[in-house]
């Protein structure tokens, strides 16, 4: 009896669980072929200009910045301080989340974990570090720092969840959200009101991006993550501001 590709490469697999992984791999693949396609044009682009022109056409969530990314000293769960300058050399994407969050951070760790793959699939992955802030560092312990990368998909290889260095006041990360441009506003039920950014930082540490929200597509990210690791630079200085910087 013939056995297709698939079902031998499934066999013995329950017939719900064999859709499912098919189901993925079959986005997997699809998401890999828009993601080559879309880096073929970036290579073509001769500045970042022409990637952020490329980019802002169809992402209405992608805001260019060009400033220096404001520092930060803090620890890993393991105890091990992270400077941003020791990320210096490597692309940086960063977003802040607190792990008590209902609703908005469970969904905002996936996506980071959905870009990820796509990195981790191509050279870029040597050259590009995640980096996940907590925004309650007196709630969010060690033990549930180590655990809540792997519970979402995210690959540690790359990937830093960090908190507050020991004495800090307990408000040190969602200041340093400010410093980003948006904010974590304690309630009186131990909740947070906040946004959702994701920042990209350069080799050299500077800012150069914000993708808002949720709805921005895994894929401009990466392109965009891609340009900066492949070293384009600006052809002039960017001027114009988009409404992202009016708000």
């Amino acid at each position: 009896m013939r056995t297709d590709s698939f079902s031998a490469f499934f066999h013995g697999l329950p017939d719900a669980l064999v859709a499912r992984k098919t189901t993925r791999l079959l986005a997997r693949l699809a998401a890999a072929l828009v993601l080559v396609a879309a880096l073929a044009t970036a290579v073509s682009a001769h500045s970042l200009d022409e990637v952020e022109t490329m980019i802002g056409g169809n992402e209405k969530y992608f805001q260019p910045i060009d400033k220096p990314a404001p520092d930060f000293t803090l620890r890993t769960a393991d105890g091990r301080t992270v400077q941003l300058a020791d990320l210096r050399g490597k692309v940086v994407v960063l977003n802040f989340i607190y792990t008590s969050c209902p609703d908005v951070c469970p969904l905002h760790a996936e996506k980071i974990a959905e870009v990820q793959k796509l990195v981790n699939d191509t050279p870029m992955k040597d050259r590009v570090t995640f980096v996940m802030v907590t925004t309650d560092p007196s709630n969010d312990t060690a033990d549930v720092l180590r655990s809540y990368g792997p519970a979402h998909g995210l690959d540690p290889v790359n990937w830093l969840f960090l908190t507050t260095i020991q004495d800090e006041p307990e408000d040190t990360t969602r200041k340093l959200a400010e410093s980003f441009g948006h904010k974590f506003t304690k309630t009186d039920d131990g909740y947070q009101m906040h946004g959702i950014v994701t920042h990209v930082i350069d080799g050299d540490g500077t800012w150069k991006a914000n993708f808002h929200g949720l709805k921005f597509d895994t894929v401009n990210l990466v392109t965009f993550v891609n340009a900066l690791t492949n070293g384009t630079t600006r052809s002039h200085p960017h001027s114009e501001k988009n409404w992202w910087d009016l708000l």
